[in-house]
Parts: structure tokens; C-alpha cells; sequence
């Protein structure tokens, strides 16, 4: 339904955040410190600051940490937080209760970010972006936390516009003109000064993912801690029963034992920023366990079986290549397999693969939801047009899309491809036992 536009009013953080919210303000250092400094006290209302127009605000202090506390929560290694917050500084100055009309197209846009209320209802309605409830009032849009996770929705939205992979700038003048006008001379003078903005701002280099390190940094000891929330275990993002199994996987629980972990409260191995990514152990376990328990190794031609005997080596390379292990995924790509929202609840409602419910795009970075619906899209691309397809049509299908591959051409993605999996197919074939399911 759409937002019912309304006159708003706030004076405290208290009448704009969740409690949650609120609470994850207070465990930012530098909040913390600026909050005190002003008289603010912990378990009383929290004033907004005001700007030079009597407007309530937010410092650029408060600004960077809800861009980070989002980021973190929802789209770490995916959207830069100097991004989220260079855009604020452009659209509304910080201002919450910012607001401007478009005569073309006619809209409204509001709050922080300047998100308009028909991309708001899009992104929660048909792209699962529902981890902020959302009143039918204009009062909800104007919410610091809801606005910036809408706007960081849509800037992942436009990094992958079309199923390509865009540039900062592309995205940045897309975001102020619309996908057509991305090139537009009109949004030109957006990018720049975009660029000039950035620049000055202090940054707290939550972005920049690199290589996963080896399970033995599982937990950082003695690593820089990050100054963002941290809510990220297997416990959390994993129901009981495959908990269960993965503790009965032996490698896993020599791991999981060798590291400290406690049934009910395991952790996940997390890099120097502080992403959570899963062990090579941990992630041949999750494969072995949804590929054997949902995913039957029917018959066929050579091709085929060789897809459906290796399936869970196939799923382990893929997950190298698309999210490098990191469980929240890595730049476009949501979850360990890259999987979205649309080809996830299609998958669902369409084909039914219901072994796992997929109700926000947030399910998909849950380690086994993510995996069985990996291993769904491909058991659907290894008989696309009701073809049995070989390995290398899966695999290059998988990454660039059915309608993409050219098995007559060789390159560096399909080497990087067939080496990993080398690595993968080998702890198949020498493993005597793989998962055991009780």
C-alpha cells in the first residue's frame, strides 16, 4: 500500500530508532563520546541535534555510525559506508526531515538519503528488503535506519543493473538521475561533486575485502577490532537440525572443537574487518549435507552424472569464485552463493524448492538457505530447456547465466573454475563417507 503522506516531528533519537538501534548507537565509541559530551546519558531520551535552520540532524559523527551499523548488518563487503554517507551530505545535509518534490518524474523524496516513497515500497515489496518494519504513514520513511538500508538497497540494486557489474560512478549518477540518465551529461556535475565530498570525509574503512584468511585466525585473536556491531554466529543463522549435523561432521567438530567452540554458541571465522566468512571445512560440510539430504544423484548421460556426483565440489568452487566464502556475499552477490531474492522465491513459489523459506533477502545469507538455493538453480541450469547439460554448461551458466555461455571459449574465469574444483573434486572422491545424516 502506498505511504500515507503526514506532518512529522522529531525531537529524540528515541522518536526515530528502535530500541536495538538505539542501543548499537551507544556501543559506537565515537557516538558515545559526542553524546556525553553534550549531557546525553544512557537509558534517557537522546536529543537530536539541530542544525542552522533549527532542523533536526545528524552530526556527521551519528551519520557515519548508522551507515555502519547498516553496512554491517546488511551489506558488508557489498556497499561502501563513505558512499552512503557522501550521499547524505549531498541530498539532505543530514537533515531527517528533509524533503523534495520531482515534477518529473512525480515524486516524493524524504528523509536522509531522499528516498522516494514508490522505491521504498518496490525494494520491501518485491526485492525482500523487510528487516525494518514499515508503517503505511510517511513517519516510517523518515526513520534514519530504514532510509539509509533503502538506500543502500537501491545502490546494490544499481551495482548489478541490467546483470552487469557497474562502476561507483555509474551507480552514484544513477542514483541521482535514474539507470537512463547513469551517462547523461545531466548527472555529471552530481558525480563530481560527489567526488569532492568523499574525499573530505573522515573514514572508518569498513569496505575492502580481500582473500579469506585460513581457519586459524577463526576469531582474530590479537587482530584490530572493528568499532561495528558484531552479531554473527553459526547459531544465529542456522537452524537446530543442521546444527546437528554439522557438529556430527567430524571435521567440522575437530574444528569447531580445536577452536574453542561451545555447542550453541559457535562462532564464525571473521577477517580483519571483522566479515564473517566459513572454513573450507565448514563450507564442504554445508554442501555435503544440502546436496545429500535434498538433491538425489539420478541417472543420465556421462555429463550429467558427473554434475550430479560432484555437485557438492561444484557448489564449494562456485562459492570460491562468487563470494570468496564470506557468508553476507561479496560485492553484488547476496550470501555464499550469490543467489538473489527474485531467483530465490521463484525457485520457491515456482519450481518448489521448499526445504528452506526465503521471506526477506536477509534468509540469504544464512549459510544453509543460501547453499540450497545455490544447489537448486543449479540442478535447474543442468537440464535448462530440458537438455542434460555438461559440467562446463553449468558451471559458465552459473556465473554468467544460460543465455551467456560459449563453451567454445576458454578464459581466465573458466580456469580459475576448473582449478579450484580440481581441489574439490579430490576431497570427493577421497572422501570414504562424506556427511552422515541422522
Amino acid at each position: 500500500m502506498p505511504f500515507k503522506m503526514e506532518a512529522v516531528s522529531f525531537g529524540y533519537w528515541n522518536d526515530c530508532v528502535d530500541p536495538d538501534d538505539l542501543e548499537a548507537m551507544w556501543t559506537e565509541s565515537d557516538v558515545k563520546s559526542e553524546w556525553i559530551s553534550v549531557g546525553e546519558t544512557k537509558g534517557s531520551r537522546v536529543h537530536l541535534s539541530r542544525d542552522s535552520d533549527n532542523q533536526p540532524c545528524l552530526t556527521q559523527t551519528e551519520m557515519r555510525a548508522v551507515a555502519g551499523i547498516v553496512v554491517q548488518r546488511h551489506f558488508v563487503s557489498q556497499i561502501d559506508m563513505d558512499m552512503l554517507c557522501t550521499i547524505a551530505e549531498i541530498e539532505s545535509g543530514r537533515q531527517i526531515l528533509a524533503k523534495s518534490y520531482n515534477k518529473k518524474p512525480d515524486e516524493v523524496n524524504m528523509g536522509i538519503m531522499q528516498i522516494s516513497p514508490k522505491i521504498a515500497e518496490w525494494f520491501i515489496r518485491e526485492s525482500g528488503y523487510r528487516s525494518y518494519n514499515v508503517a503505511e504513514d510517511s513517519k516510517s520513511l523518515y526513520k534514519p535506519f530504514l532510509n539509509v538500508y533503502i538506500a543502500a538497497a537501491y545502490l546494490k540494486w544499481l551495482s548489478n543493473f541490467d546483470n552487469k557489474e557497474r562502476s561507483e560512478e555509474f551507480m552514484i549518477r544513477a542514483y541521482k538521475g535514474g539507470p537512463k540518465k547513469a551517462t547523461h551529461k545531466s548527472t555529471l556535475s552530481y558525480w563530481k561533486k560527489y567526488l569532492s565530498i568523499k574525499e573530505s570525509l573522515p573514514s572508518r574503512n569498513f569496505f575492502g575485502v580481500g582473500p579469506a584468511p585460513d581457519a586459524q585466525s577463526r576469531h582474530g585473536g590479537g587482530v584490530p577490532q572493528s568499532k561495528g556491531p558484531i552479531h554473527a554466529t553459526w547459531d544465529s543463522r542456522t537452524s537446530p537440525e543442521d546444527m546437528a549435523l554439522m557438529w556430527n561432521n567430524p571435521n567440522v567438530k575437530k574444528e569447531w572443537k580445536k577452536s574453542g567452540e561451545k555447542k550453541g554458541k559457535v562462532r564464525f571465522s571473521h577477517d580483519v574487518e571483522k566479515h564473517p566468512y566459513l572454513s573450507r571445512v565448514e563450507l564442504r560440510a554445508v554442501a555435503e549435507i544440502i546436496w545429500t539430504k535434498h538433491f538425489s544423484k539420478k541417472g543420465g548421460d556421462k555429463s550429467l552424472r558427473r554434475v550430479l556426483f560432484f555437485g557438492q565440489a561444484i557448489l564449494c568452487a562456485l562459492c570460491e569464485m562468487i563470494s570468496m566464502r564470506f557468508i553476507n556475499g561479496v560485492g553484488q552477490h547476496t550470501g555464499l552463493m550469490g543467489v538473489d531474492y527474485p531467483t530465490a522465491r521463484w525457485l520457491y513459489d515456482g519450481m518448489g524448492y521448499k526445504a528452506y523459506s526465503v521471506e526477506a533477502v536477509e534468509d540469504l545469507t544464512k549459510p544453509f538457505v543460501s547453499m540450497y538455493f545455490g544447489a537448486a538453480y543449479m540442478a535447474w541450469l543442468s537440464e535448462y530447456e530440458g537438455r542434460e547439460r555438461s559440467l562446463a554448461f553449468v558451471a559458465q551458466a552459473y556465473l554468467c547465466g544460460p543465455r551467456n555461455v560459449s563453451l567454445q571459449e576458454t578464459g581466465p574465469l573458466r580456469d580459475k573454475f576448473e582449478e579450484i574444483l580440481s581441489r574439490y573434486e579430490k576431497y570427493s572422491r577421497d572422501s570414504s563417507s562424506g556427511c552422515t545424516i541422522m
